[in-house]
């Protein structure tokens, strides 16, 4: 399914941050402005908030409408060219109901987030809309004493270029998911210690493939099986799945479960592949890659290309997937490649 390629972003551009589930900006206002000043300075982009952004978390919680009206409005506004999400949460589905699709498909822009954002990716997936699968305003933006430079070129190379992207390359200064409190501005200055990386784990696989991505966060991917805005059967034929899972960090008994539950839908047997997110903090990054050999092995799906512990999800910094955007995996040659642009010029 071709989906329609927002354009890309250009300094200058007004982009408005956006509280579609834990109302993290209202809640944190410090770490809030640190996240936009950065994205300000290091951008060039005039930074708004949506009208019910900086909300108390309760009050998002009791008014799932506003948020859908702050997603439409936000789309509907045609001098905002991006719409980035504050933070993730659990709730975002709760907006579903009160959402305007056709909104969305007049009007495409970039949506960025990741996370609970999973939800509102799916809605642009719905309305026909690539969206970016990356990081949010108060984790990536606002990151400790300054963004990091692997996410800095990320976003330069994905959301303000129409050229291909090409090979994606691990972050080799480290990566990390330590948890300094947020509350604390005095700790805004303190960079977070980074994990030496041993690069990407090429689980499996010895064919090299090509696939349009589709995914998402994993517990969030739950709430919407057997809605409206799940995936056709067909809407999963050839694609590369991403899936990462978030800082509850599910025990590998759930993702097993939940593997069998796509290997059940076709969703596995249809994919050329698979890439999975390291885990906050990298806890059971073997025990998922135990599970993922397993499940596949049940299905006769041993050789599916396999790619794990790579730097999208609950983890800093990352690298963005564009949603729709064709792929490539190579097993020998250990590579990852976004062969398209996700924006247009």
């Amino acid at each position: 399914m071709p989906l329609v390629k927002p354009k890309a972003l250009q300094p200058g551009d007004k982009v408005a941050v956006i509280s579609l589930s834990w109302g993290g900006a209202g809640e944190l206002p410090a770490r809030y402005e640190q996240g936009k000043q950065q994205l300000q300075a290091t951008f060039g982009l005039e930074v708004v908030e949506t009208t019910h952004a900086l909300k108390p978390a309760q009050w998002l919680y009791d008014n799932p409408r506003a948020r859908a009206q702050d997603l439409m409005e936000a789309f509907a506004d045609p001098s905002i060219k991006a719409v980035i999400s504050a933070i993730g949460g659990d709730d975002s589905c709760r907006v579903l109901r009160y959402v305007d699709l056709g909104i969305i498909q007049q009007n495409p822009k970039i949506f960025l987030g990741f996370s609970d954002s999973t939800i509102t990716h799916l809605l642009c997936w719905k309305a026909g809309l690539t969206s970016f699968y990356g990081t949010s305003l108060l984790v990536g933006f606002a990151e400790n004493g300054g963004m990091l430079p692997y996410q800095i070129a990320d976003l330069q190379r994905t959301l303000f270029s129409p050229t291909a992207v090409g090979e994606v390359l691990p972050n080799g200064a480290g990566w990390t998911s330590e948890l300094l409190d947020w509350s604390d501005s005095a700790l805004q200055d303190t960079p977070r210690a980074l994990v030496p990386s041993a690069g990407w784990n090429f689980l499996q696989g010895t064919s090299r493939v090509q696939g349009r991505l589709l995914g998402g966060c994993l517990e969030a991917l739950e709430s919407l099986k057997g809605t409206a805005f799940w995936p056709a059967p067909d809407q999963w034929a050839d694609t590369i799945l991403f899936f990462e899972t978030s800082e509850v960090r599910p025990e590998p008994d759930y993702f097993r479960w939940w593997l069998r539950n796509y290997a059940q839908q076709g969703i596995l047997h249809a994919a050329k592949g698979i890439l999975l997110g390291r885990p906050d903090n990298n806890v059971y990054a073997q025990e998922y890659n135990a599970e993922l050999r397993k499940v596949l092995g049940e299905e006769g799906l041993s050789d599916l290309p396999v790619v794990t512990e790579m730097d999208f999800g609950h983890t800093s910094p990352v690298f963005t997937l564009p949603y729709g955007v064709l792929a490539e995996m190579d097993p020998v040659a250990r590579t990852f490649s976004l062969l398209e642009s996700g924006v247009a010029a």
